[in-house]
């Protein structure tokens, strides 16, 4: 059985990387799903596959990630340049390029030309979030990869050896609350992140028990939790970028794209969050306790939750959710989205 197949997770993307290993490569592939659910890593295993090696590091393997917010034409004609030499040590040469969902509309048409007439011995692989952002003419000429979430049985495995210590409601809560990313599950784990966990679900229960409840307030709390994820991004990367040869504008920009990209998916989580802790709210009230996400915080639900609540804590869920795709779409000031928001889950809350 290979290395693919054993993953009950990525059933369909096993199935076409194991023939691809098997029958040979296509000339392009496009490896796309959620983030944090392990492409980039199958990714990089599949590119070794094909080379016939264990080493992280080959000649003929060349990787591509976007520097600053986007995948600029330069780089992929770096990448042209580098695709019209012929393998160094294996049969064929393989190129990574990660977060394909960033190229800009020149780095795209730029890349089109070579996939439309690669050579016969380069395998490109994309690897995209979002299929979205991906022009159909590249989409049409690359085989389409899917990945999705894990399943909250594989990632309570990962909690349950990670941190055996913790109780099982606790750990139960951790795998939920990941959501199927094993990017999110970092982000749970880590002792800072379980801190400002904490404060967040603090201010998701100031509209209904704080007299004095300030949106604003509220909404500084998220935002901190979202700059204090992307301080420590930035100080990994300038960790990570140390020992690279990069000029001093590339080594900024990747700090900089470490950073907001962190702040990011941060505020994007604790709004997930925040949404499933009104919706656990409505759970909680009708009996469904083992429906409930925050299985650790079980008895603050019921002494929050009452039949008289219901619809406020439904309206202010699907209030969340609209900012969630708001964000995802649109360049937003975050501190005034946010205290719109609060004021909003307050009115509804107090209906």
């Amino acid at each position: 059985m290979s290395t693919f197949e054993r993953s009950s997770e990525h059933e369909e993307a096993g199935r076409l990387l194991t023939a691809a290993l098997r029958e040979g490569p296509a000339h392009a592939y496009l490896f796309h799903g959620p983030p944090g659910v392990g492409k980039r890593e199958v990714a990089r295993t599949f590119a070794r596959s094909l080379l016939g090696t264990d080493r992280e590091f080959h000649a003929d393997l060349y990787e591509l990630d976007a520097l600053g917010e986007m995948i600029r034409i330069d780089a992929i004609r770096e990448l042209r340049r580098d695709l019209h030499m012929r393998p160094f040590e294996a049969d064929r040469r393989v190129y990574l390029i990660q977060r394909a969902h960033l190229l800009n509309d020149d780095a795209a048409d730029a890349l089109l030309k070579d996939l439309e007439e690669p050579p016969p011995y380069a395998v490109i692989v994309l690897v995209a979030d979002d299929l979205g952002p991906i022009p159909e003419t590249i989409r049409s000429r690359c085989q389409l990869v899917p990945f999705r979430r894990l399943s909250e049985r594989a990632v309570r495995e990962l909690v349950d050896a990670r941190v055996p210590q913790l109780a099982d409601t606790e750990r139960a809560a951790l795998a939920r609350v990941a959501a199927g990313r094993l990017d999110r599950l970092e982000r749970v784990l880590d002792p800072s992140s379980r801190a400002r966990r904490e404060a967040l679900l603090d201010a998701a229960r100031g509209p209904y028990l704080d007299e004095r409840f300030d949106p604003s307030e509220a909404a500084a709390v998220v935002v901190a939790n979202a700059q204090a994820r992307g301080a420590e991004a930035r100080e990994i990367e300038e960790g990570r970028i140390a020992e690279l040869e990069l000029s001093a504008r590339d080594a900024e920009q990747r700090v900089k794209r470490a950073a907001r990209g962190a702040e990011r998916e941060e505020l994007l989580a604790q709004l997930e969050e925040l949404a499933a802790w009104y919706r656990d709210l409505v759970a909680v009230a009708v009996g469904a306790d083992d429906a409930a996400i925050h299985l650790d915080k079980l008895a603050e639900l019921r002494a929050d939750a009452t039949r008289e609540r219901i619809l406020g804590a439904e309206g202010a869920a699907e209030a969340v959710r609209e900012l969630w795709r708001e964000l995802e779409e649109l360049n937003l000031a975050p501190q005034l989205a946010l205290e719109a928001l609060f004021v909003r889950i307050a009115r509804e809350l107090a209906a």
